[in-house]
């Protein structure tokens, strides 16, 4: 049905109750995530197709990451699922880490270099620390979110004190973290080009109940710390006055200083406890994910994906934790893309153009105000207010 003047419809619907929809949609930032990540596969889709592949093969390698089940040969291995989970961990980490940060008004870029500052300090207490059960790893744990903290937290001093950038402060420390791990890590016992020698076993975050429940997956107790880490994150910012002076801060910080809270404490704070997120990200890879130290060549670049995690997840702790898991699920299926005919880089694309596409936000915002015009001018034409008066 097409508009229809008289009664007002359009497609059938009341033209007023159309607009409170798409008002009401636009309001909730849970759909423009929705619609962001459904563009990126959507583009995805077709770039595969229009490279002569079948973009059946990418999503099946999807379903296999979240099942557990190959489509292929109709086998079912819940190792798939536990490697699944495992990568979650680090980039929901990395998640808050940098939705911590964005919360009291900064942009913490420099969640990679805190990670790789946490992996290399969990590296070393792994050869040196208490070889004591459970204590051994807590010890390796601890110590490498307290080292990422203090690196975090000199972004934030110098933030606050000198009015020195954090974007390009924290692009610099990336760096910095990434070539001090390598020159640190070389002088570990059986430092190769690539790795060092195995850890010691009481340095572990593996379980074997839980390995076994995975058929040997790389799944291990990482994942309690990333619930410890969403508890956290989740009580700092919605239970405690240390979150309201960060959230306070972020919004408008010259109205919190006016108002008493001491915006210089927040700004440390807050880079110091996203650093602590992305450090723990770094010490669960460093001795839940290997057996061994890595002498790392490159980023991982969970710190950087942190980023889209965040974003598309709202900066809230049920949607960081989803996107998360959609990172997961896109790492894990890459290597049965493969065996698909699927090229894996894909998967890279799809997260770069949701990223791209978060842009959409700003242009909900501008269909917002349209809309509240075209309400406002409704609700003055139905009162018979004179046609010149209109909302800015």
């Amino acid at each position: 049905m097409g508009l229809d003047n008289k009664k007002g419809k359009l497609l059938g619907h009341d033209r007023d109750e159309l607009i409170n929809l798409a008002d009401k949609a636009l309001k909730r930032e849970g759909v423009i995530s929705v619609i962001v990540v459904l563009l990126g596969f959507l583009l995805g889709t077709l770039l595969i197709a229009f490279v002569g592949k079948n973009p059946s093969g990418m999503y099946s390698s999807i379903w296999q990451a979240i099942t557990g089940h190959n489509t292929v040969t109709g086998r079912f291995n819940i190792r798939n699922i536990g490697d699944t989970l495992n990568y979650l961990v680090p980039f929901t980490l990395c998640g808050l880490s940098i939705a911590f940060a964005y919360r009291a008004g900064l942009f913490n870029i420099g969640a990679e270099g805190q990670y790789i500052v946490g992996m290399t300090v969990a590296t070393v207490c792994a050869y040196y620390g208490p070889k004591v059960p459970v204590i051994h790893a807590v010890y390796c744990l601890l110590m490498a979110t307290a080292a990422a903290a203090a690196y975090g937290g000199v972004v934030g001093y110098l933030k606050s004190k000198f009015e020195v950038s954090e974007v390009v402060a924290t692009i610099m420390l990336n760096y910095t973290a990434l070539y001090l791990s390598r020159m640190v890590c070389m002088a570990l016992p059986g430092a190769t080009t690539y790795n060092t020698s195995p850890f010691p076993k009481t340095a572990l975050m593996k379980w074997g109940p839980l390995e076994s429940m995975f058929n040997g997956s790389t799944i291990n107790l990482g994942i309690l710390v990333l619930v410890f880490g969403l508890l956290v994150y989740w009580f700092i910012m919605e239970k405690t006055i240390l979150g309201f002076e960060l959230k306070a801060t972020g919004f408008n910080k010259n109205a919190s200083l006016a108002s008493g809270i001491p915006t210089r404490r927040s700004t440390i704070l807050s880079m110091a406890i996203s650093g602590a997120f992305a450090g723990a990200a770094g010490a669960v890879v460093a001795i839940g994910s290997f057996t061994y130290g890595r002498i790392v060549s490159g980023m991982d670049n969970y710190g950087f994906n942190g980023i889209a995690v965040a974003l598309i997840g709202n900066c809230k702790t049920i949607g960081i934790l989803l996107a998360g898991y959609l990172f997961g699920v896109l790492k894990q299926a890459q290597q049965f893309m493969q065996t698909r005919g699927v090229p894996r880089e894909v998967t890279f694309i799809i997260q770069g153009v949701i990223v791209v596409f978060i842009a959409l936000r700003s242009a909900a915002e501008i269909m917002r105000a349209r809309i509240s015009k075209m309400k406002v001018g409704d609700s003055k034409a139905k009162s018979g207010a004179p046609a010149s008066v209109k909302a800015e």
